[in-house]
């Protein structure tokens, strides 16, 4: 535990300084002022974090936490867990769209077992296993506070290895089947949000199973002591780069009170897939690195990260709205807006990969482009 509190404790507020001189410099820009709409957000928000105006991003790295879920045992999926483990190996033969689309936006994916129900191997997996899949949330806590802490620790140090190694900005990406019950199931504790808005159809399912899967989630909230204790609670940060620091000792209030529950909630209705996420966040918020989030699973990772420690949703940046049905809420919660809308929802960092060009494209808006004085244009 000492661990996590060290890591939540080593982050600190964002550059604002920085963030306005990068503003300053793109009101320099021959174009009207705000005219390129969120690539100026991108690029203020990127100073902010990084501490420096124009920043590059040599090396760029989506990583992909895999893990089962024993909530499966209760048909909340149209694919059976088999299917956690095939796709590992899929990841790293680099056949699955986060491949491709990394590889389109020059990036690496780290393919990393938390908690897969299977013996995997491969050269290039990364083994964090904390335990062969999460207990049924159905019946009993998920995982122990321990187990918990230990997969969000391991997704912070995967960040500090990756940038001993000159990695920069990161994506989350994710596997697991069942992943968006268990995500629901935090959402709906963390916000009071009824069920029937936070659970989607994950794979694919029909309404029969849909509502089946409303009704497990209920019941897991109701197993572990969580039902209505979140209703009203607030995450507590904002994303904004523009948005007023927090002080320190309102994190470490915020830490003990909602981060405290946030804990809980991931241990005892979450996964190990996203606990890992949420290690990932603060390890990237540690280093001032931008952390880019993909979908739903993502999300709730970025939502639990969040209330653990408020000043990490600044290092944030929402890649697209997912079309699982409570995205939308998870992004509201957090604070945090989405760049895209793809009408996407397979997961895996998919959404988040794309966005690494749109920050490379904003990066050369602020590298390349003319100022009015350089290229003699007139402002008026």
């Amino acid at each position: 535990m000492n661990n996590l509190h060290n890591l939540i404790n080593a982050i600190e507020p964002i550059h604002q300084e920085v963030a306005l001189q990068a503003n300053d410099h793109l009101n320099q820009l021959t174009k009207p002022q705000g005219s390129l709409g969120k690539l100026e957000d991108i690029a203020r928000q990127v100073a902010g974090i990084t501490g420096e105006v124009m920043p590059t991003f040599e090396k760029k790295a989506v990583i992909v936490m895999a893990g089962d879920h024993g909530v499966c045992e209760e048909g909340i999926s149209a694919f059976p867990a088999a299917v956690t483990p095939q796709m590992v190996l899929n990841f790293l033969y680099g056949g699955a769209a986060v491949n491709v689309l990394a590889r389109h936006a020059g990036a690496d994916v780290v393919c990393v077992d938390m908690g897969v129900n299977a013996d995997l191997e491969h050269p290039n997996l990364v083994s964090c296993k904390v335990r062969k899949g999460t207990r049924n949330m159905a019946k009993e806590a998920a995982l122990t506070l321990e187990e918990t802490t230990q997969a969000i620790v391991a997704g912070s140090e995967i960040v500090d290895d990756l940038v001993a190694k000159g990695y920069r900005l990161f994506a989350t990406g994710e596997m697991g089947i069942g992943n968006t019950t268990a995500s629901a199931a935090i959402l709906c504790a963390l916000t009071g949000l009824d069920t029937s808005i936070a659970v989607g159809r994950g794979t694919g399912i029909d309404d029969a199973t849909w509502l089946h899967k409303q009704s497990v989630v209920n019941t897991a909230l109701d197993v572990n002591g969580l039902l209505g204790r979140g209703a009203g609670v607030s995450a507590g940060a904002s994303a904004s780069a523009s948005a007023s620091a927090s002080a320190s000792a309102s994190a470490s209030a915020e830490e003990g009170s909602s981060g405290d529950y946030a804990l809980e909630v991931l241990s005892k209705v979450g996964g190990l897939e996203i606990a890992g996420l949420v290690g990932v966040i603060l390890g990237a918020a540690k280093h001032r690195c931008p952390v880019i989030v993909d979908g739903f699973i993502s999300s709730t990772a970025a939502l639990v990260a969040s209330r653990l420690a408020p000043l990490s949703a600044s290092y944030m940046l929402a890649s697209h709205l997912s079309q699982e049905q409570g995205h939308a809420k998870v992004l509201e919660s957090v604070g945090l807006a989405a760049m895209l809308q793809m009408d996407m929802r397979l997961g895996e960092g998919t959404g988040a990969v794309l966005v690494f060009n749109l920050i490379d494209a904003a990066g050369k808006i602020m590298k390349e482009m003319a100022t009015f004085e350089s290229a003699g244009v007139s402002r008026e």
